[in-house]
């Protein structure tokens, strides 16, 4: 949901104020392609647009003619990328072709309605929509909180299955005789960031978790540091409190950093973070001084596990010291260091840069025809 901290806010200037736009979303790509199916972007009448759905080979060109294509109801249009599929101005030599499903306003706004309530609420959501034949455009949604569903339609069916197993796909299924096609799509709740320390290093960090569309927290006992006019890109800023801290509401695939500097203020932060279901726990600092926190909860709290085998335990819950080893020790280096881990961690992947994946893909595939 990356894009939608930018699209949200246009959408909801041009339904409040009645304008049509176009609703463009990326619902397949055969090939190699920059963004990936459930990437949107937003069109106006004037040709103005927010969003991205490819590398910016085809927003212009989209920009230009949704209108057009639209005029007769939604559409879905194809798009390459080859650098050899004719003269054109989006054959930028992806490689790839991008199936592009285009509509107005009058059918848009029942998605977008659904997709901004789950976002402001941080919730996933999954959408099955059709894309072609007499139900063009129509579409179930789980959950659904506004509308009774028949849970005996294949449509409805592939929503629900999407849901449960987390997975966006585009597949083709039998309709009221027809047989259509259908994008089905799995969008993740709103990641959320909680920054213990408002200190100065504690700024990049909220900037860069800010474009990432992420809802950020942040929390210092030092109200002067603690913010809004220091943190405008945040959502919540408190002074914490024990009552604000059992308040808190985390949901599973959050993620916290910890850069208080007070060791006071690490522990009831590690305290409360490693109580929750998050999906990355970040500590600054050396591994020496977050083993010894650690070893303080763990006298404080009783059990059978002896202190050590506590904090170990705890220890391969966290990453600390917090960051990937990307060099650099500007406020602004371990911003990225720490961002770049946390995104690694909730994508679930190496964290190796693609150039070296593709040469270890390339000569195991050559040791393998060997």
């Amino acid at each position: 949901m990356s894009d939608l901290h930018q699209i949200l806010p246009l959408w909801r200037e041009l339904s409040s104020s009645g304008q049509d736009y176009v609703l463009a979303t990326v619902v397949q790509v055969d090939g190699s392609g920059y963004r990936k199916p459930g990437a949107r972007m937003i069109v106006t009448a004037d040709g103005q647009h927010v969003g991205t759905i490819s590398g910016g080979c085809l927003e212009a060109e989209v920009a230009r003619k949704a209108f057009w294509y639209t005029q007769s109801g939604p559409v879905l249009r194809q798009y390459s990328t080859h650098p050899d599929d004719g003269d054109v101005p989006y054959g930028m030599g992806c490689g790839g072709i991008i199936h592009v499903f285009l509509e107005r306003s009058v059918t848009a706004n029942a998605v977008m309605e659904q997709i901004a309530h789950r976002f402001n609420s941080r919730e996933p959501l999954a959408i099955a929509t059709i894309l072609d034949g007499d139900n063009t455009s129509q579409r179930a949604f789980w959950p659904d909180d506004t509308i009774e569903q028949d849970w005996n339609t294949g449509v409805a069916n592939l929503a629900y299955e999407s849901f449960l197993n987390r997975h966006t796909f585009c597949t083709n299924i039998e309709n009221e005789g027809q047989t259509v096609r259908v994008f089905v799509e799995w969008l993740p709740a709103r990641t959320g960031l909680f920054v213990f320390g408002a200190g100065d290093d504690a700024i990049p960090l909220v900037k860069f978790a800010c474009q990432m569309g992420w809802f950020i927290t942040v929390l210092d006992g030092r109200a002067h540091l603690a913010t809004r006019v220091r943190f405008p890109e945040a959502h919540e800023v408190y002074a914490p409190t024990p009552d604000i801290l059992s308040s808190l509401t985390t949901r599973p695939g959050d993620t916290a950093a910890l850069l208080t500097h007070s060791l006071e203020q690490d522990t009831c932060a590690l305290s409360f973070a490693l109580d929750q279901n998050l999906a990355y726990i970040g500590v600054l600092g050396p591994r020496r001084r977050t083993e010894q926190i650690l070893a303080t909860l763990a006298a404080e709290r009783s059990g059978s596990a002896s202190i050590e085998d506590r904090v170990a335990f705890w220890m391969h819950r966290l990453h600390a010291p917090m960051g990937l080893d990307l060099g650099g020790n500007t406020p602004a280096d371990i911003a990225l260091a720490a961002i770049a881990e946390i995104q690694q961690c909730l994508s679930h992947t190496t964290g190796k840069s693609l150039s070296e994946l593709r040469s270890n893909a390339q000569a195991a595939r050559m040791e393998a025809s060997a």
